[in-house]
């Protein structure tokens, strides 16, 4: 981030007042919309930064500051699963409880992807964290689960099988050039 950046302070305080907002008055995240996305967004109008400095911003504060992220936490989950009824099993689980289950499914995929990588090759990985990559963007994008943002994909990698397919061909090619010259 920039040097001229807004003192993370404001920031803070800003984040703070934030997630205060919607804990009081949750319909200000409009039409089913991200409850993190909202403080974001408020840090990139308010402070009048470009959407990745204030996603620098906001991370640096809440890895400063424990008590502001573990609200930040209790906010996002209070309105994607406790009100949206999304995850609701998940969210009722102790802190503790919820990070056995996160590492638990964080060495799960990482052990997936190994073993992929052993069996089908680098191609294959690199596709498959492309495809999650992308229907991840389109769930935050539009407002679904990643889910049915997964098969939304496929259907439309279905449709285009050629043309898709040209453009992956081409991505992978990048990457490959990308990491000879390094």
């Amino acid at each position: 981030m920039k040097d001229n950046r807004p003192d993370e302070d404001m920031a803070r305080n800003i984040i703070s007042d934030e997630i205060n907002n919607v804990q009081v008055n949750p319909s200000v995240i409009k039409q089913n919309g991200c409850a993190a996305c909202h403080i974001l967004f408020t840090l990139v109008d308010r402070l009048q930064l470009n959407e990745a400095d204030a996603s620098d911003l906001l991370t640096e504060v809440l890895s400063t500051d424990p008590n502001l992220n573990d609200n930040f936490i209790e906010m996002v989950e209070n309105i994607h699963m406790k009100q949206r009824m999304m995850g609701v099993p998940f969210s009722i689980k102790t802190r503790q409880a919820k990070n056995r289950f996160i590492e638990s499914n964080f060495k799960n995929f990482l052990f997936e992807l190994s073993s992929d990588l052993v069996t089908y090759g680098t191609d294959v990985v690199i596709r498959k964290l492309l495809i999650a990559s992308i229907a991840l963007t389109i769930a935050q994008n539009i407002g679904i689960d990643y889910h049915a943002a997964t098969e939304e994909l496929y259907y439309y990698l279905r449709k285009n099988d050629q043309q898709t397919n040209d453009e992956i061909v081409k991505f992978l090619d990048n990457i490959y050039k990308k990491a000879k010259k390094t």
